[in-house]
């Protein structure tokens, strides 16, 4: 095996990501030095703890365009999503949910916990191109319509919802609307005023941070009840003694990557100069909307494979990829979000998920290729319904 093939390639980033250098040095004094409790404000340790808090609330707040106040800090965007829901399903009056059909299971989940309280939810159609379409959100709306929850980036796919179209009809139906943004933020410039949203979930460890922090943006006027009871931290809000070092991270991090949403370009064109190579393996097809969708996303099935098969061969020449969402890969079901294309079985069990850092390079681009390329020939010299496929076109 060559330096070349030993060499980790890690290509999972929507899994999560790799903490930058930056963002540790910046966590390392509230972790060593700093390492007080916000709450404890006789003592000097636990005020600086306090002030460092508060000011990168104030630095989220700033990037994401709006106040200190309505940001909520969490343990991630699993919490994030449930409190956006959970949170107004039992603050307001009413039994309706309007979701899409390629959600997280972060959302899924919640709402189907919701549906056994006698919630009821209308899963939106995304069609072949995996995007939602607001005429038929309009159409789903109901009287007793209590939240509107349609992510903005897709985690599998990529593809990119019409987030400020959708929330514009839920403002005129005065319907609170909610997106789950883990994916988008960081990727996509994002303004939550601009937007028109009423909440917004992020995760730090999709944009280079730790695990085990995230943040929900709560438009002020938005009643949720608690989800989490306790000392009253949060402004009573979100109780639990603060991720002071976690929040500096994700402050860092954020800051980092709205920075660096002008060099979006070099990742659109490694995903692309990847997809050309990649289309060429026959009977292969990219999943989602070519165009709108993130720079960093490539979906694509390969027929006759099986998608883990596909990956335990890669991972053996080095390359870390997925066949789907990092929160279901022990599910022996097909991709709901592929299923939700109109995807048979058989082609959504083929799927390959690669998605892209700045870091990554077109060297690793063309690696991936050949190891790619290898590997479902591979795996389809074993499979017998790819063999009576050459056998039908042999005798037209």
């Amino acid at each position: 095996m060559s330096d070349k093939e030993k060499k980790l390639i890690y290509v999972d980033n929507a899994a999560t990501t790799k903490v930058s250098k930056s963002v540790i040095e910046a966590m390392l004094p509230y972790m060593e030095t700093y390492y007080g409790n916000p709450s404890s404000q006789l003592y000097s340790l636990g005020r600086e703890a306090k002030a460092a808090l508060e000011k990168a609330r104030q630095g989220v707040a700033e990037l994401l365009g709006c106040d200190a106040n309505e940001i909520i800090f969490t343990s991630g965007g699993t919490e994030a999503d449930n409190w956006a829901i959970k949170g107004t399903a039992y603050a307001t009056k009413g039994r309706h949910i309007i979701t899409s059909k390629i959600e997280h299971h972060a959302i899924l989940h919640t709402l189907d916990a919701l549906i056994k309280q006698g919630f009821e939810v209308t899963y939106l159609d995304v069609y072949d191109n995996g995007i939602v379409r607001p005429e038929d959100l309009e159409k789903a709306i109901r009287e007793d319509t209590i939240l509107i929850t349609v992510m903005y980036a897709n985690n599998e796919i990529g593809t990119i919802q019409p987030i400020k179209a959708l929330a514009e009809i839920a403002r005129k139906h005065k319907i609170p609307f909610f997106t789950d943004a883990v994916q988008a933020v960081g990727k996509l410039p994002i303004n939550v005023k601009e937007l028109g949203v009423d909440m917004l979930s992020l995760s730090g460890h999709k944009i280079h941070a730790p695990k085990g922090i995230g943040a929900l943006y709560i438009r002020k006027g938005v009643r949720l009840s608690n989800l989490i009871e306790g000392g009253g931290q949060e402004r009573g809000k979100r109780s639990g003694t603060e991720n002071v070092a976690g929040v500096i991270a994700l402050e860092q991090a954020l800051r980092e990557a709205v920075a660096d949403l002008t060099d979006k370009d070099k990742v659109g064109k490694l995903r692309d100069y990847l997809a050309d190579k990649l289309i060429k393996i026959p009977y292969s097809r990219i999943n989602g909307d070519i165009k709108n969708r993130l720079d960093e996303n490539l979906n694509m099935s390969f027929e006759f494979i099986e998608g883990e098969g596909l990956i335990m061969l890669l991972d053996m020449n080095g390359i870390c990829a997925s066949t789907g969402s990092a929160c279901s890969t022990s599910s022996l079901e097909p991709s709901h979000v592929l299923r939700a294309l109109g995807l048979p079985h058989e082609i959504c069990h083929g799927s390959l998920r690669i998605s892209l850092s700045a870091d990554n390079t077109f060297e690793e681009m063309d690696y991936i290729a050949e190891k790619v390329t290898w590997a479902v020939n591979r795996l389809r010299m074993m499979s017998p319904l790819y063999e009576r496929k050459l056998k039908e076109e042999r005798s037209k």
